[in-house]
């Protein structure tokens, strides 16, 4: 069974940070593909000791800007 999920990948002083929105697992690696892969193999861990009936589906995220001022 295929379960597909949503991540977002950025880039944080010299490394790059993966996160994934369905479930609160994340990960990072020195290129955004070694992110993404750490990522893909922290999901697999995770999923190891969670069901899939606990993972929220994401459709069709949507990045929101907000901005606040500050002192």
């Amino acid at each position: 069974m295929k379960t597909s999920f949503q991540n977002v990948v950025w880039k944080e002083g010299e490394h790059f940070v993966a996160q994934c929105l369905n479930i609160d697992v994340s990960s990072f690696g020195d290129t955004k593909e070694e992110a993404l892969k750490n990522l893909e193999e922290a999901i697999e861990l995770y999923l190891e000791d969670s069901s899939l009936a606990d993972i929220s589906i994401i459709e069709n995220p949507e990045l929101v800007e907000t901005e606040f001022e500050h002192a």
